[in-house]
């Protein structure tokens, strides 16, 4: 197997417009960033992935790129970006950029001159546009990701400039048309940007929403899934074939000739195939698990998603491991990212009980690192999204007026549609609405956190004076100490081999609620197998050993009760054992 150095990386996903406001505007910066390298120097991570800072009119929080050439003004400038890349390379810290290149705003330049010229436009073919059915219909019965039809008529609502003869097609908002990657200039325009930025000393990208991009032709309608007569467009995108021919010509182009990291976002690919998007030639370099964010999503409406126990979660990550070493593949893995809830509360809440009854008892310092260490020790680069080092959790959502985010407010309509009441759609929205995560980073106890002295874009979680990482720093038992130590067992020459490179067994995997797995490195001589050992439930359980314990090297109790050939685990016990 080909080494790279981006196989031992410990990445850090930051959301610029909440991780910190150098200016008191309210907004996160790319200054406030720079002011906090030292921090993640200090917690031990050499990757960071930074979301979308490009100009935007910010309809889906920068996932609509108005130009891909700059930095929002809201975030800083150009020169601000050039100093974050300098910053971090001083620190031996590689930058990534979001490629958002399945679509882009209905405020970039190219499509505003779509609205303006019609066909005349030498960017016409740079979207999907139709025309508006003889009987009024819509061309397919497709429903976008934020809900409603994926077509709308082509014209400006703010001026009434366009065509309203014709549609385009957009899979997110309407201000995100789809960019039509079967016109080679596009592709040709998405390779130039992408060398423009790696020039400029970027270390790679996370590719974003890049399923999208290939589309099953002809259009078509599919079997209605909801009282909107609606159909999820992944139905459609399951038959969409030859997406390879264009990320095959994408990496050839850009990414090869840099050397660039490359982490997809992938979902629901057949696992058969993994090896074509991250194997040894791949498209990729990696991408996320999500086999645990998208278990029990039937069919893309938060109402009826299911809930993950323990034991679906066991299932999701073996699953993945399983696939990804068959593949020679490098997984990219997360508990939470800027499009997801904070991971206590969607990992940790027992019982069948939903609402008011769930039992939240997991929801402590030891469930939040018992958390940590089972996906740290995966194989594959860890991936830590700001303030999950500190342990911050969902808000507080009163009502759907508080809500920000356009996600959330398709899937609560979409709940009331299908029958629930207010609070039924509520109890959803409060549990995986985006916003949980993108609350400002909670620095310290001080007026808003830390983050900013003027009011924030989003309001700060209410609980930010009990956890802060002010508080934690100096703590030798806190959440952040925790992960420090995880990032440090991983840069350790002597279990590094065993962590990065070596193999996955799953140990004891039918015991209910042990979530547990060894690690065992390939060399001859001095050959090391680690157990990492949680006890994923509120109760205490016996695990048995096939081997004696060398070495505690991790644990997130102050003991360990052993037995002969049995260790007593406390309710959410992590174990890191050398046996």
């Amino acid at each position: 197997m080909q080494t790279h150095w981006w196989h031992s990386a410990i990445a850090y996903q930051i959301y610029p417009k909440s991780f910190m406001d150098s200016n008191n505007d309210g907004i996160g910066d790319i200054r406030g960033i720079i002011s906090k390298l030292d921090y993640l120097q200090d917690l031990g991570i050499n990757v960071i992935w930074l979301s979308p800072a490009y100009p935007s009119p910010l309809a889906d929080e920068g996932y609509d790129v108005s130009d891909y050439y700059g930095v929002d003004p809201r975030f800083g400038t150009l020169a601000d970006m050039d100093e974050l890349i300098h910053e971090c390379n001083k620190r031996g810290i590689k930058l990534l950029l979001d490629l958002v290149a399945s679509h882009c705003s209905d405020e970039h330049a190219w499509f505003k001159d779509v609205i303006k010229n019609g066909k005349t436009s030498p960017y016409y073919d740079y979207f999907y546009i139709v025309d508006v059915p003889a009987d009024g219909t819509l061309p397919t019965n497709w429903r976008s990701y934020f809900g409603g039809s994926v077509w709308s008529p082509l014209v400006d609502e703010n001026t009434g400039e366009g065509d309203k003869n014709k549609l385009y097609l957009h899979s997110f908002l309407k201000k995100q048309p789809d960019l039509n990657w079967e016109n080679p200039a596009v592709r040709a325009e998405i390779a130039k940007n992408i060398n423009w930025w790696l020039n400029r000393g970027i270390a790679g990208f996370r590719i974003d929403a890049i399923i999208n991009i290939k589309k099953a032709f002809p259009f078509k309608d599919y079997p209605a899934d909801a009282p909107d007569g609606l159909s999820n467009i992944s139905n459609m995108l399951e038959e969409a074939h030859g997406i390879g021919e264009f990320l095959t010509e994408l990496r050839q182009k850009s990414f090869d000739p840099h050397n660039a990291f490359t982490v997809g976002e992938v979902f629901d690919i057949d696992t058969n195939h993994i090896s074509e998007w991250i194997g040894e030639n791949g498209y990729f370099s990696s991408m996320f698990d999500f086999s645990a964010t998208i278990y029990g999503a039937k069919d893309g409406f938060w109402h009826n998603k299911e809930k993950l126990t323990a034991e679906a979660y066991k299932s999701c990550i073996f699953g993945a491991m399983e696939s990804a070493s068959k593949a020679g593949a490098f997984l990219s893995n997360k508990l939470e990212n800027h499009d997801e809830p904070r991971c206590p509360n969607y990992y940790l809440w027992e019982g069948e009980n939903e609402g008011e009854n769930a039992d939240k008892s997991g929801i402590t310092d030891e469930g939040k690192k018992m958390l940590a260490g089972i996906y740290f020790c995966l194989r594959g680069i860890p991936f830590i999204y700001q303030g999950q080092e500190i342990g911050m959790e969902n808000t507080e959502i009163i009502a759907i007026g508080d809500v920000h985010d356009c996600s959330s407010q398709g899937q609560y309509y979409s709940a009331i549609e299908a029958g629930l009441t207010n609070e039924e759609a509520m109890y959803h929205i409060r549990r995986l609405s985006r916003d949980n995560a993108r609350t400002p980073m909670q620095w310290d106890s001080s007026a808003y956190a830390g983050f900013s002295k003027g009011i924030p874009w989003l309001p700060i979680n209410p609980n930010y004076k009990k956890i802060n990482a002010a508080a934690q720093l100096n703590d030798k038992n806190s959440i952040h100490a925790f992960y420090k130590q995880l990032i440090a067992l991983r840069k350790n020459p002597n279990y590094a081999q065993a962590l990065i490179y070596g193999d996955f067994t799953p140990y004891l995997p039918n015991q209910k609620n042990l979530l547990a797995y060894t690690r065992t490195s390939k060399e001859r001589i001095g050959k090391k197998t680690l157990l990492i050992a949680a006890n994923f439930q509120n109760e205490p359980q016996t695990m048995p050993l096939t081997s004696p314990i060398k070495k505690i090297l991790i644990n997130n109790y102050e003991d360990i009760k052993t037995a002969e050939n049995a260790i007593s685990l406390n309710p959410y016990q992590l174990l890191i054992l050398k046996l």
